[in-house]
């Protein structure tokens, strides 16, 4: 029993990780890629004063970043394609996508 107990903690310490920054009310970077069928953690960090609502109907996620604070949200495993999140609080100006691709990121677009 306690083998199982801690393998949640091994697979959680191994998954992929992606950080995105909240400033001024932009995500930095707005587009993130990620690799198919694999779950991911994305991290959110904001830096600006005021809160933030991460939501996303494509990854079926929702979540409130306090104002200079951080906070995680679990994806996947997903299928290859495009996936959009926004800031709720800000809409307009906070969007960002999560691409889900085996191929690498050129940086070129």
């Amino acid at each position: 029993m306690a083998l199982l107990t801690m393998v949640p903690l091994q697979v959680l310490a191994a998954l992929p990780e992606v950080v995105i920054e909240i400033r001024d009310h932009l995500f930095i970077p707005q587009t993130v890629q990620i690799p198919p069928n694999k779950k991911v953690r994305l991290v959110f960090i904001n830096h600006d004063p005021s809160p933030e609502e991460i939501d996303s109907f494509d990854l079926n996620r929702e979540k409130v970043i306090f104002g200079n604070g951080k906070g995680s949200i679990f994806v996947g495993p997903l299928p290859n394609g495009r996936y959009k999140f926004f800031g709720e609080l800000h809409p307009n100006s906070a969007v960002g996508y999560v691409i889900v691709t085996d191929k690498e990121a050129t940086g070129a677009d």
